[in-house]
């Protein structure tokens, strides 16, 4: 009975106690399930109506400077089949995704000091040159508040940067030494002081991860107001040192959109690729707990 309660509590008020948090994503069942899914979409539709939002993704380069244990493009990788597109072909995505209908790419890429800042913002201008009408989202990690300034010139409108987990101490253990939560989080406060339209979001399921880590998650995500949260299952690559780790869970990835969207009624939730890679039927189930977004992959 409690789960239900604290379930009402939450529509109710957007917020839960860290405590209560933790005994929700415990101690619920199917039933709390769909009750929770059910509320979650009424309160997308309150806002969004039926519109489901497309992105249109271009995955632009996986070089990446960074060794982070969980990620298969991680520098030390070296089964990792590299590539990079080159302008031309970041513009040749552009121009069938506007052909499709899409008004808003998704730059993603590694870490990759090839794309210095003044490329980066070279691209972002043209696309904006081009397609005037559309709106430009990077998602290419940890800059200076400096380099973050400059893609906002140039045209940027939103950046993805996951936080990946709100626990200092379970940050450390999914990454390098010299990669930190406090350098993270000051990425997302700096592009949140420049006007872009932030997303953060984290895994479910990653190696060491514990229900206090998760409140711990929803809480930071309260707290800073995303427009844009992306979450979704951890799936273990085989050339990283979790490669045999288990995957996130399915369920509890879609209870925690549900909880998300409840949280922050009016924020962006995508139905990401990782659900659709861990069920067939993953992101349909994800659009049906609360998200109203799909970035189908354009490059």
């Amino acid at each position: 009975m409690k789960s239900k309660e604290l379930i009402n509590k939450l529509a109710k008020n957007g917020a839960l106690e860290k405590e209560e948090l933790v005994y929700l994503i415990e101690n619920r069942d199917a039933e709390d399930d769909e009750y929770l899914f059910s509320l979650a979409r009424e309160k997308r539709r309150s806002v969004y109506g039926v519109d489901v939002y497309l992105r249109g993704l271009i995955e632009f380069t996986n070089y990446c400077k960074n060794d982070c244990l969980y990620c298969g493009i991680r520098r030390s990788n070296k089964n990792a089949d590299r590539y990079r597109l080159t302008k031309e072909q970041i513009l040749d995505c552009c121009e069938n995704g506007y052909a499709l209908g899409f008004r808003t790419v998704v730059l993603q890429g590694g870490e990759d000091p090839y794309f210095t800042d003044e490329r980066i913002a070279e691209i972002v201008r043209e696309i904006k040159l081009g397609y005037p009408d559309c709106a430009v989202t990077l998602s290419i990690g940890e800059k200076s508040r400096e380099s973050y300034a400059l893609f906002r010139e140039s045209g940027a409108d939103r950046y993805l940067l996951r936080h990946e987990t709100a626990d200092a101490e379970h940050y450390s253990k999914l990454h390098p030494k010299e990669l930190s939560l406090k350098n993270r989080k000051r990425c997302l406060y700096d592009l949140k002081s420049l006007g872009y339209q932030v997303g953060c979001g984290f895994m479910v399921g990653s190696p060491f991860q514990t229900p206090l880590c998760i409140a711990e998650d929803l809480l930071f995500i309260k707290e800073f107001e995303p427009h844009m949260v992306g979450i979704g299952p951890f799936i273990p690559h085989r050339d990283t040192p979790f490669a045999s780790y288990p995957n996130g869970s399915l369920e509890l990835t879609l209870a925690l959109l549900a909880i998300i969207r409840l949280m922050l009624p009016g924020v962006l939730l995508p139905a990401t690729t990782a659900l659709g890679t861990i069920s067939p039927t993953g992101r349909e189930k994800g659009i049906l707990a609360g998200a109203n977004v799909v970035m189908p992959n354009l490059s």
